[in-house]
């Protein structure tokens, strides 16, 4: 029976700022010759940061992780913890196999050595002999996509083709528990399918994955199980749809209407965004096979020659699923100073599930007024399928071919 991969209990990361700690040699002895002739600089207050506060997590053995949160939440030194990088100031920590880590571009390669040396130098850290290496070092390479510079040395390499080497080094050569922080950030779309692909694999093969990201889409598609942080400690954790639903309703507004503070000196302003039931009512939770009408009302103060209003609508994953402006269907002679509501209605073409609302306005040539996030709605009823973006019903023609 599998145990677990990953165990934190009580865990907790301190740091001080504001203590001198002399960050080369020169600085250290500079610092201890001016205390002794009496001639120090005053010491600026110790400041504590708790970068990780109590946290209890377990991972058991084939399973993927995802960690999500806002910046300077925690992520990054939880995983810091995990490989061993940074001791936890308090609890205890324990990783049982060998962990391939990618926590930042190009860690652990030397920039003076090519890219060939530097393939077997991760692999002789991670534990790696020379003969394990050798097989699996085309396999590495042809991941990578560097073949043409795998004789140069690293320093001068692009940020890509860093990342495309350093992932294909970790996650090739056979960890146990793979540790991944935003390899999504950098690389084309190709790469990203592919690290996706790999990290999927290496869960199939039976190998722990903890993966950290803010593309939620890719955290919903590879990991079964997410764990929230905020501020150091654990919001919420389980399943991965429930923590990514909350935790993106924390950044949008659930209101039937929303209302913006006008500011009389803009070109234009957005005074209110509402989302309407059938009845033209605003409401927060709506059926899913009833029309959902968007109201944008904004007030224009000087010309805007070709005026333009849009709203957007992005879903759980964080994935724009609608994006209508008022420009497609608008007449030619528009932009005239005065207040206007602008409407459009969604046909029942959404899925159920949590959806934000954005609302822009502009010209062809500019963006007066940008509201992201402006507001959220629930669609409920219908069927379970939450894995498409749209739900058409299409009809089909079925015939038996004799």
């Amino acid at each position: 029976m599998p145990g677990n991969a990953v165990e934190l209990q009580g865990v907790s990361k301190r740091y001080l700022l504001g203590e001198d700690h002399g960050a080369n040699l020169r600085e250290t002895i500079t610092v201890l010759g001016s205390r002794l002739v009496g001639r120090a600089r005053p010491r600026p207050p110790v400041e504590e940061v708790w970068s990780l506060r109590d946290v209890d997590l377990e991972v058991p053995e084939g399973e993927a992780l995802g960690v999500i949160g806002r910046n300077g939440a925690g992520k990054s030194t939880l995983l810091k913890v995990l490989t061993r990088i940074t001791e936890p100031t308090t609890g205890v920590s324990r990783t049982r196999g060998r962990v391939g880590a990618l926590l930042e571009v190009g860690t652990g390669f030397h920039p003076e050595l090519t890219g060939r040396e530097n393939v077997y130098l991760n692999g002789a850290i991670l534990g790696m002999t020379r003969k394990e290496m050798d097989r699996r070092f085309d396999e590495i390479v042809e991941f990578s996509g560097v073949e043409r510079f795998l004789d140069t040395p690293i320093k001068r390499y692009s940020s890509g083709m860093y990342l495309r080497l350093a992932f294909s080094v970790a996650a090739h050569l056979e960890p146990d528990i793979l540790v991944v922080d935003e390899v999504l950030a950098v690389g084309d779309a190709e790469f990203q399918r592919k690290c996706l692909g790999r990290m999927e694999m290496a869960e199939g093969e039976g190998r722990t994955v903890i993966f950290v990201s803010h593309y939620l889409d890719a955290v919903l598609r590879l990991c079964p199980t997410t764990v929230w942080l905020d501020a150091g400690r654990v919001v919420k954790a389980g399943p991965t749809a429930d923590v990514v639903g909350a935790y993106l309703s924390t950044t949008v507004q659930h209101m039937g209407t929303r209302e913006f503070a006008s500011d009389p000196s803009a070109a234009a302003s957005v005074t209110a965004v509402r989302a309407l039931d059938p009845s033209g009512r605003p409401a927060v939770l709506l059926q899913r096979d009833d029309p959902v009408t968007l109201e944008v009302r904004f007030v224009v103060r000087s010309p805007l020659p070709t005026l333009n209003v849009a709203v957007s609508v992005e879903n759980l994953r964080g994935i724009k699923v609608l994006d209508e402006a008022w420009f497609d269907s608008a007449p030619e002679d528009r932009g005239e100073p005065g207040e206007y509501v602008a409407r459009v209605e969604i046909p029942p073409v959404l899925p159920a599930g949590e959806y934000s609302v954005s609302a822009w306005v502009g010209t062809a040539y500019e963006t007066v007024v940008w509201e992201p996030d402006a507001l959220g709605f629930r669609l409920e009823g219908g069927n379970a399928r939450s894995d498409r973006l749209l739900e058409l019903g299409l009809p089909w023609d079925v015939r038996r071919i004799d």
